[in-house]
C-alpha cells in the first residue's frame, strides 16, 4: 500500500459519493416500481481486472461485493471511450450476472487516453420476457425458458447506439417503455459517475488516483484479515436445507463447512445436494460469488461499520463449491430465483460461524424474498402492464442482545417495501391488509415477525407470480433455548366458501374480486423464553404477539389487571427453571421429522455416492434413493457397511435402467 492513509480516505470518501450520487441517479430516473421503490439495482466502480474497488453504504441493495467482473471484461476485445457494454448472461460472464432479470450496463473510463477503472451498474429488469410475466417462474427447468439472453455487447460504440442491439433486447419483453426508461436511468448513472471521476483525476491526477484504487483494496483486505483472526482456527459444519416442492417432496441440502485458518476462512459446500430442475440454482461457476459469501460480508460490515466496501475484504475468503451442485450447477441450469437459495446459504454459513462466536451471531431470520408480482393486459392498448406489489420479506432472526426486526430480514434489507398507494396508482389492485402478524418465535429476546399482505384483484384477468417463497415447511432456526420461527403461508379467498390453502405461488390465475392474503415467515428466538423480562413480555400481549396464557406457559410470566403479578410470576418461572436448558440450535418439530427418516448421514452417503455422477442424473438418482428409504426405514438399521453396499447396488439399478441410463451412457 503505497498512498498514505490520510489519502487513502479522501479517496474514499470521494469513491463513496460517486457511487452512491450514481445510485440515486437512478432511483429517481428509473420507470419500474421496483426500482424506484424498492431500490433492487446497484452501482460500483470497478477496476480493470474486474475487482469492485467502491460500493455504496446507503442505497441499492448493497450485496454485491462478491462479483468479479473479471470474465464479464475479458469478452470485449477492444475499449473505446464512450463504450458501454450491456450483458445479463450468467454463463459467459461467470456468475457476474446470476439470472436474467439483472440487466447489467458498464463503461470503460478513459483519460487521456488511458484506462482508469469501470463504472457499472444494474436493475432488476421487471420483465425480460420468459416463462411467465414478470420472467421467473420457480418451476423453471432451464435457463432458455427465463428470457433473453445478452452475452456482453457493446451497447453503444464509441457514444453511438446499437439501435439494432436495443431494438432486439426490447423487442422481448412485455414493458419495453418502461425497460428501457430503466436502461437510460442506468446510462444517466454512468454519465455521472464518468464526469465525477474526471474531476477527481484533473485534481489529484491519475497516477495518484490510480494508485489509490489498488491501495485501497489492500486496505480493506488488511482490515478484513484484522477481523477473521480473531476467529477461534477450526472446522465447523452446519446445514440447512431449501423447500423444492414445485419439483420435488424432498428438500434441497445445503452443506457447509467453515474452515478458520488464522486470518483467513473457506466456505466448503461439499456433501451439498445436487442441482435440481428448477430455478434456485445459483451460477458461481465455483467462484466466491456474490450469494455464497453473503454472510461473511455482513458478518465483516458488522463486526466493523467503518469497514471499505470493496472487494479486497473476500481476499481472504476462500471458497468450494462442488460442479453439479445446486451452488454450482451446469450453464444450462435456471437460475432465476437464485436468491432464495443464497439467503439459505447464509443461514447455513452463519449456523457454523455461531459455533465459533457463539455470542455474536443472531438466529435465522425469515430467509425469502417472495417478489410478488402482477400482470395484465390493459384494455385499452392490448399491451401487457407489470408490477411488483411487493417484495414480501419476513422477520429477522433475535440477536444475542436485542429481538428480532419487524417484517425485515437482515440478508435482505435494503430491499424497501412499495407504498400502498403505488401499488394501488400502478396496478388495478385494492390492498385490504399489509400489516405484521400476530406471532413471533419465543425467546430472551423474540423472532421478529413475518408480514401479512392480502390484495383483492379488480382486473377481469390477471396472473400473480411470487418468486421466492421458502420457509413453508421447514422453521427459521432459534438459538440458545429459544422457539424455532414460523412457517409462510398463502390462502385465496379467505373467509369464503371457496376458500383454499394454495402453499407457494408459481403461476396463480385470477379473476375479478378474488382475494390474495400471503403470511411470510418469522424470524426464529435467541436465548431461554424463562430469562425474558416480565416488563417485555407484558408489552408483547399488550401488541398481540403473545396471548395471556402463552405469556404464562412459555415465559412464565403471570399477568392480573393488565400488569405483571411479580408473585405469581415468580412461582411460575421458579417451575420453569426446573427443566433444562434448551438445546444450541432449535429447528422446529417439521425438521426434526424430516430428519428422523432422511437422516443426515444417510444423506451424507447418497452425496457422496452422487459426486462423481454427471449432473443431469443426480436429481433423479437421489429421488429414487430418497424413496427407497421412505419405503422402507429399517434399512437404516443395517451396519454402516451394508448400508454403503445396498444403496449403491439400488443407485447401479437406477441408472442402468430407463430415461437415466440413457443420460448416464
Amino acid at each position: 500500500m503505497s498512498t498514505d492513509k490520510v489519502q487513502l480516505e479522501i479517496f474514499n470518501n470521494h469513491f463513496n459519493g460517486i457511487v452512491e450520487e450514481m445510485g440515486y441517479v437512478i432511483h429517481r430516473a428509473a420507470y419500474t416500481v421496483f426500482v424506484k421503490e424498492t431500490w433492487d439495482f446497484d452501482t460500483s466502480l470497478i477496476t480493470k481486472e474486474g475487482e469492485i474497488f467502491c460500493h455504496p453504504r446507503n442505497i441499492g441493495v448493497g450485496n454485491m461485493i462478491g462479483i468479479d467482473m473479471g470474465p464479464a471484461i475479458a469478452c470485449i476485445d477492444t475499449y473505446e471511450p464512450g463504450d458501454i457494454i450491456v450483458t445479463n448472461d450468467p454463463k459467459t460472464t461467470q456468475g457476474m450476472c446470476t439470472h436474467m432479470p439483472d440487466i447489467m450496463l458498464f463503461k470503460p473510463l478513459f483519460y487521456e487516453d488511458r484506462l482508469l477503472c469501470f463504472a457499472w451498474c444494474f436493475v432488476h429488469s421487471s420483465d425480460v420476457g420468459g416463462l411467465v410475466p414478470g420472467s421467473i417462474s420457480p418451476a423453471a427447468f432451464d435457463r432458455y425458458q427465463e428470457g433473453i439472453c445478452i452475452p456482453p455487447t457493446k451497447l453503444y460504440s464509441r457514444g453511438v447506439l446499437n439501435e439494432g442491439l436495443r431494438d432486439l433486447i426490447l423487442a422481448n419483453c412485455r414493458i419495453p417503455e418502461q425497460n428501457w426508461g430503466d436502461m437510460r436511468a442506468l446510462l444517466a448513472s454512468l454519465t455521472i459517475c464518468e464526469r465525477r471521476m474526471g474531476h477527481l483525476v484533473s485534481r489529484y491526477g491519475f497516477d495518484a488516483v490510480d494508485d489509490g484504487i489498488y491501495s485501497l483494496l489492500d486496505y480493506g483486505e488488511s482490515r478484513a484479515r484484522e477481523i477473521l483472526s480473531k476467529i477461534p482456527d477450526g472446522e465447523y459444519d452446519f446445514h440447512d436445507y431449501v423447500e423444492v416442492d414445485y419439483v420435488s417432496p424432498y428438500h434441497v441440502r445445503l452443506n457447509v463447512k467453515l474452515i478458520v485458518a488464522g486470518d483467513s476462512v473457506t466456505l466448503d459446500f461439499s456433501g451439498t445436494d445436487p442441482q435440481v430442475r428448477a430455478a434456485l440454482n445459483i451460477p458461481s461457476f465455483g467462484r466466491p460469488n456474490q450469494w455464497l459469501v453473503l454472510a461473511i460480508v455482513n458478518f465483516l460490515r458488522t463486526t466493523d461499520p467503518s469497514l471499505p466496501l470493496n472487494r479486497g475484504i473476500l481476499r481472504s475468503t476462500s471458497v468450494k463449491a462442488p460442479p453439479g451442485s445446486v451452488l454450482n450447477p451446469t450453464a444450462t441450469a435456471a437460475t432465476g430465483v437464485r436468491h432464495t437459495t443464497g439467503y439459505r446459504v447464509a443461514d447455513a454459513v452463519l449456523g457454523a460461524l455461531s459455533q465459533a462466536v457463539p455470542d455474536a451471531i443472531p438466529a435465522a431470520g425469515a430467509g425469502q424474498v417472495a417478489i410478488v408480482l402482477f400482470s395484465h393486459l390493459d384494455p385499452s392498448t392490448g399491451n401487457y402492464m407489470v408490477s411488483v406489489l411487493q417484495p414480501m420479506q419476513g422477520g429477522s432472526g433475535a440477536r444475542p442482545i436485542k429481538d428480532g426486526i419487524d417484517g425485515v430480514n437482515f440478508s435482505a434489507g435494503t430491499l424497501r417495501n412499495v407504498p400502498t398507494e403505488s401499488i394501488e396508482l400502478e396496478a388495478p389492485v385494492f390492498v385490504t391488509k399489509y400489516m405484521l402478524m400476530d406471532e413471533a418465535a419465543a425467546g430472551q429476546y423474540r423472532g421478529g415477525t413475518g408480514v401479512v399482505l392480502e390484495f383483492k384483484c379488480l382486473a377481469s384477468e390477471a396472473i400473480v407470480t411470487a418468486r421466492g417463497m421458502d420457509r413453508f415447511k421447514l422453521r427459521p432456526y432459534g438459538r440458545k433455548g429459544a422457539e424455532a420461527g414460523t412457517l409462510g403461508s398463502c390462502i385465496l379467498d379467505p373467509g369464503t366458501p371457496k376458500e383454499r390453502q394454495i402453499s407457494k405461488i408459481e403461476v396463480l390465475k385470477l379473476e375479478r374480486g378474488d382475494v390474495v392474503r400471503i403470511y411470510s415467515p418469522g424470524g426464529g428466538g435467541y436465548g431461554e423464553p424463562r430469562d425474558r423480562e416480565p416488563a417485555k413480555v407484558l408489552h408483547d400481549v399488550v401488541n398481540s404477539f403473545v396471548t395471556p396464557a402463552a405469556a404464562e406457559e412459555i415465559y412464565g410470566v403471570v399477568l392480573s389487571d393488565g400488569a405483571v403479578d411479580d408473585t405469581r410470576t415468580e412461582a411460575a418461572r421458579h417451575r420453569l427453571n426446573e427443566a433444562p436448558r434448551g438445546a444450541e440450535f432449535s429447528f422446529g418439530k417439521e425438521r426434526i421429522a424430516y430428519e428422523q427418516v432422511l437422516t443426515p448421514a444417510f444423506q451424507d452417503l447418497v452425496a457422496a455416492l452422487l459426486a462423481d455422477r454427471p449432473a443431469s442424473v443426480r436429481q433423479y438418482a437421489r429421488g429414487r434413493l430418497y424413496g427407497m428409504i421412505e419405503r422402507d426405514p429399517d434399512i437404516l438399521r443395517l451396519s454402516d457397511g451394508d448400508l454403503k453396499s445396498r444403496v449403491q447396488g439400488e443407485l447401479e439399478r437406477v441408472l442402468s435402467t430407463g430415461a437415466a441410463a440413457v443420460a448416464f451412457t
